[in-house]
């Protein structure tokens, strides 16, 4: 497995969506490997296709701390609750950077699995805004778009100050991050 770099806001592709993904192929198992190795090591609990540079509507959550990984291909929101739920979000794309954001409190996600299994599932609570964060991903939406003006002009000024850290729109890893990851699986 390997710790990919990550794209950061101002990459076209973060504002692309993703195309569907035909048959789960060993390409896909490793990306999904590599997905989650990336995801894990920026200490993240969710990461899309997009956010590694590319297209395939692919993308993996792990709420859990390594407990309940889900890997999802095609994923889409098949049910949604009216009941509502505010809550502060961040991204790998967009360090540092946090907003309240009004979603669905409960939904229901229809996908692939990691081999191609057709999969249901009913996810409440942080799980349920993770899945709706990563298929916004995969449909070229970030969190940012949900925040009010005001807000979201907020936010871009705190980005515009920290993105001379990421030439390129590129967000790699530190080697002390990596390690401290795996230091973490020894455990």
């Amino acid at each position: 497995m390997s710790v990919l770099d990550i794209r950061v806001l101002g990459d076209p592709i973060l504002r692309q969506e993703t195309k569907v993904v035909e048959t789960v192929t060993e390409e896909h198992r490793r990306l999904i490997d590599d997905m989650f190795e990336t995801m894990h090591a920026a200490k993240g609990i969710g990461l899309a296709a997009p956010q590694i540079g590319r297209t395939e509507r692919i993308a993996v959550v792990d709420v859990q701390g390594g407990s309940q990984p889900i890997a999802l291909v095609n994923p889409e929101v098949v049910q949604s609750s009216s009941d509502t739920d505010k809550s502060e979000e961040g991204c790998l794309s967009i360090p540092d950077v946090y907003g309240d954001v009004e979603r669905p409190s409960r939904v229901t996600v229809r996908a692939l699995d990691r081999d191609g299994r057709p999969f249901e599932m009913e996810a409440d609570a942080l799980l349920a805004r993770c899945f709706q964060h990563e298929i916004d991903h995969l449909d070229g939406k970030l969190f940012i778009d949900y925040l009010s003006i005001l807000k979201r002009r907020s936010a871009l000024n705190k980005w515009a100050k920290a993105r001379e850290r990421y030439p390129d729109n590129i967000r790699r890893l530190t080697l002390e991050e990596v390690s401290e990851h795996h230091r973490d699986e020894e455990l």
